[in-house]
């Protein structure tokens, strides 16, 4: 299971996604292959990382920048935004 799909279940990213009127479909998780291949992953039960979380919405692209707390063994993840920024404005 990837970590999109882990915090899809969480409440509070659903409400993140929803504020800022952006579908799951258009989220991308920066990174998101190089956490998950990290060798030592099976090693530790609690993974935090920084991340960044781009999305999309009829008014441009979003990053969110914040931690993943991503735990391995109960396979949940929570996302702790600290700051976004937008980079992009539609102008159509």
């Amino acid at each position: 299971m990837n970590i999109k799909e882990l915090l899809l279940n969480g409440q509070s990213f659903l409400a993140l996604l929803k504020e800022f009127a952006i579908e799951a479909k258009d989220i991308i998780i920066q990174d998101e292959d190089v956490i998950l291949g990290d060798h030592n992953l099976a090693q530790r039960e609690i993974v935090k990382e920084t991340i960044c979380i781009e999305g999309k919405n009829k008014d441009g692209i979003f990053n969110f920048f914040g931690t993943l707390h991503y735990n391995i063994l109960n396979k949940l993840a929570v996302f702790e935004m600290q700051g976004f920024e937008q980079v992009g404005m539609r102008t159509n």
